[in-house]
């Protein structure tokens, strides 16, 4: 399914429109880590050409502009959404119309997707009135079948509006990858004392809380070590043994099958034994009270993303960085980072930020800043 609207543009015509342009640099230091303040797309056109860095991105997180027709400003104190008629420092403006901002999306998902590795996932932040026409565009750019979550991220407590509508306490991550092999590091939440009780509410003779799992799996199987009887038993029609007949009997010998009144087997799993629950796609994440800039998100959403889908040395990009916080935090967990802003209010932001974290590391964080000419 594609979105058509006027004046778009093949990938090939928005690559080969895109002018060459020089970097000149900032601070005069080489490294890997990159701060880029100017036009993001001409930038990632730059990391292609001349830094050789096509399909070595393993993560990217953007949390680009929502076609919500508001300029964002900062004062003294903190960051603000203000309308046109107000006054303050212009961190952005956020003024495209529906189809000239999608086809600005579009430009920038073709580059990232060039720059994206073969392991690599990319997860765009958007809201819920632009993010349904986001999906579609990123379907056809990345491939429906590299679709991998649409999760709802909840950003603030709720709020009493006096439009006719349910109240919006919530914005939306759409997650895709390059191939159907992607970095994952399984996220785990710990379980809390109810979750235990819940969960895992049989105790055995020792005192250990556990719960039980079926045997069987769905998918049938007519011939193989999974469709053998157990003990008698052959799994139920349409389904085959998770394992074979020999480690089932040994589990039975050891205790870790539990025999249901109708006689199935079942597993037995310890609560004790885990490492934690899955993390599952509605994430608790709110915005900072305090924001240093307009739009800036929790360090714990970013962190989780750095943690799940990059390693250590990988390198994360974000072209929309904002005050830096992608940055930062892929700098904690040992990653390479490159972050693209064409607003100076940004790298500002983006600068004191990193700063800050030297202060808090005792040791001088190395990156190389660079403005388009």
């Amino acid at each position: 399914m594609l979105l058509i609207y006027p004046n778009k543009k093949t990938p090939e015509q928005i690559y080969h429109s895109i002018p060459d342009c020089s970097f000149a640099k900032i601070n005069h230091i080489e490294s890997e880590n990159k701060l880029i303040e100017g036009d993001n797309l001409l930038a990632m056109k730059k990391l292609l050409t001349s830094y050789g860095l096509a399909e070595s991105v393993d993560l990217i997180y953007i949390d680009p502009p929502f076609s919500s027709n508001h300029i964002f400003t900062i004062t003294e104190s903190r960051a603000n959404t203000i309308s046109r008629s107000n006054t303050g420092e212009i961190a952005y403006t956020d003024t495209l119309k529906l189809e000239e901002f999608l086809e600005f999306l579009r430009h920038r998902l073709i580059l990232l997707k060039m720059l994206l590795s073969k392991q690599g996932s990319i997860y765009v932040h958007t809201d819920y009135k632009i993010g349904h026409y986001v999906k579609i565009i990123m379907d056809e750019i990345f491939g429906l079948e590299n679709f991998r979550n649409d999760i709802s991220r909840i950003k603030c407590n709720p709020k009493n509006f006096s439009r006719k509508a349910y109240g919006n306490i919530k914005d939306l991550v759409l997650f895709y990858s390059k191939s159907n092999t992607p970095i994952w590091n399984e996220p785990r939440d710990e379980y809390s004392q109810d979750d235990q009780k819940k969960l895992f509410a049989k105790v055995d003779e020792h005192g250990r809380s556990y719960t039980t799992i079926p045997l069987h799996a769905p998918g049938e199987t007519q011939h193989g070590k999974t469709a053998q009887p157990f003990k008698g038993i052959y799994p139920p029609s349409g389904r085959h043994w998770r394992t074979d007949v020999a480690t089932m009997a040994q589990w039975d010998a050891e205790g870790l099958i539990e025999w249901s009144s109708s006689g199935n087997p079942r597993k037995k799993i310890f609560f004790d034994e885990q490492t934690g629950k899955r993390i599952q796609d509605i994430w608790e994440f709110k915005d900072p009270q305090k924001p240093v800039y307009p739009t800036e998100k929790n360090p714990n959403l970013l962190e989780l993303i750095i943690r799940t889908s990059s390693n250590p040395e990988s390198i994360v990009l974000d072209c929309f960085c904002g005050s830096g916080t992608t940055l930062v935090m892929a700098q904690q967990y040992g990653r390479r980072w490159i972050g693209i802003d064409a607003s100076a209010a940004a790298i500002h932001a983006t600068i004191k930020k990193l700063a800050r974290l030297n202060d808090d590391l005792f040791e001088k964080i190395s990156y190389e800043y660079v403005k388009l000419l």
